[in-house]
């Protein structure tokens, strides 16, 4: 059975996963990072509009949850070593398909900017595929199905890393 810690964040883990759902299909207004909720989303980082907000996304569903990190727009700051449970190849291994929870938060690699450059939360996993809530992809809030070979980095906010 459970213990109440358990029980606590998995709770915790469902209500940011509801949150994110409710924001399915946000779009930006004009397509410049821009329009009345995405803008809240940088606001809730400290930006105005006009800037990449796939992380302050991310931070503002966790802050809905009651959550006070994280909290920045910046992608590579989502994955200090602390919070950050397998990068790179790691992130394929069969172990770390037992330690994948919903709203963790994962990272994808840009190769032309050499560090972590679009972040979202993880619905759930089947198989080796992750369903994903992101924003400020094709312009909106949307879910999609990554493989994990495409996943860089993953880590957990709410159960203080592994």
């Amino acid at each position: 059975m459970p213990s109440l810690q358990e029980r606590a964040e998995s709770t915790l883990r469902q209500e940011v996963i509801g949150i994110a759902l409710q924001e399915i299909g946000v779009r930006e207004a004009t397509g410049n990072n821009d329009g009345k909720r995405v803008e809240e989303y940088l606001r809730y980082t400290g930006l105005g509009k006009g800037y990449a907000w796939c992380s302050a996304f991310v931070s503002w569903c966790y802050g809905q949850a009651g959550l006070i990190e994280p909290r920045n727009p910046w992608s590579p700051a989502l994955f200090p070593n602390a919070r950050t449970y397998c990068r790179g190849d790691a992130c394929g291994r069969p172990i770390t398909l037992t330690q994948i929870k919903p709203a963790d938060i994962f990272g994808i690699y840009g190769q032309s900017v050499r560090r972590i450059n679009h972040v979202g939360l993880i619905k759930d996993i089947k198989g080796k595929y992750l369903r994903t809530i992101e924003g400020n992809s094709n312009n909106r809030v949307e879910s999609k199905r990554r493989h994990l070979s495409t996943i860089y980095a993953v880590a957990d906010w709410i159960g203080g890393g592994r």
